[in-house]
């Protein structure tokens, strides 16, 4: 006698919190990197060199230097230096907080409530992704704090490594989060589009060893797009979650 026809098997699916306070600080985390932009501009405004800085012209690590005088050919003199640098490592430490703390589900999802996913990773393109995006944005974030405990002047490779690490995880965290957002948010062609952007400029660094009319303007290409498309991404799960904890909340207060 013939066995009979087995059903199909369905997998597995469950349903991510999208309220934990872990996730509402791995996004709040995220966000952070924009503290970037206020330092830099504080930095830039007390630069002491014999010419004004200009970003167009001007490395980002210069900002950092520890030294007044001749850096690789580049009169620098950075006063706070100090507060760059701090920059860097809070940086750094707000994307590897977000890496560790932001969930794989949640980020396949972008953080939108009563969306299930699938339990098992096995031939889920979309958990790779996921995954891939935690691991590179740890990586990004580990080279951003190497950068700013390791000045460009103080004669170690490791600076030149960190800022590799950034660049390049930092792009390719964007292109997969991008990639995995695009039918999920809005958000999605935002963030792929500064990882495209980011990316570019550093095949093109890296093809003309930054040797461009305008060096400073390259390197904020390459740098900028990062910390904007992380703090957009920080932004989407933090107003998810935010909503979803005052849903939940108000909900609680209802029913007792």
């Amino acid at each position: 006698m013939a066995a009979a026809p087995s059903a199909p098997s369905v997998r597995g699916t469950f349903l991510p919190d999208t309220a934990t306070t872990r996730q509402y600080i791995g996004a709040w985390a995220v966000l952070s990197v924009v503290q970037y932009f206020v330092a830099e501009a504080a930095v830039i405004e007390a630069w002491a060199g014999p010419q004004p800085y200009d970003r167009r012209f001007g490395f980002i690590s210069d900002l950092g230097a520890v030294n007044c005088g001749i850096f690789d050919g580049r009169n620098v003199c950075s006063p706070l230096h100090g507060l760059m640098n701090a920059s860097f490592v809070v940086q750094g430490l707000g994307m590897l907080l977000g890496a560790l703390l932001l969930s794989s589900a949640l980020l396949r999802i972008a953080a939108r409530p009563g969306v299930r996913v699938a339990v098992t990773h096995t031939g889920e393109v979309p958990w790779f992704a996921a995954v891939g995006a935690r691991l590179l944005t740890g990586t990004a974030g580990t080279g951003t704090v190497i950068v700013g405990l390791v000045p460009e002047d103080v004669g170690s490779g490791w600076h030149y490594a960190g800022a590799v690490m950034f660049f390049a995880a930092g792009s390719l965290a964007l292109l997969l989060l991008g990639g995995l957002w695009l039918k999920q948010t809005p958000a999605g062609w935002f963030i792929l589009s500064c990882g495209v952007v980011s990316f570019s400029a550093l095949v093109t660094g890296g093809a003309t060893g930054m040797k461009v009319p305008e060096p400073g303007t390259l390197e904020r290409l390459m740098g900028y797009p990062i910390t904007i498309g992380l703090a957009a991404a920080g932004l989407v799960i933090a107003q998810r979650v935010h909503h979803e904890r005052s849903v939940r909340k108000a909900h609680a207060v209802r029913t007792r």
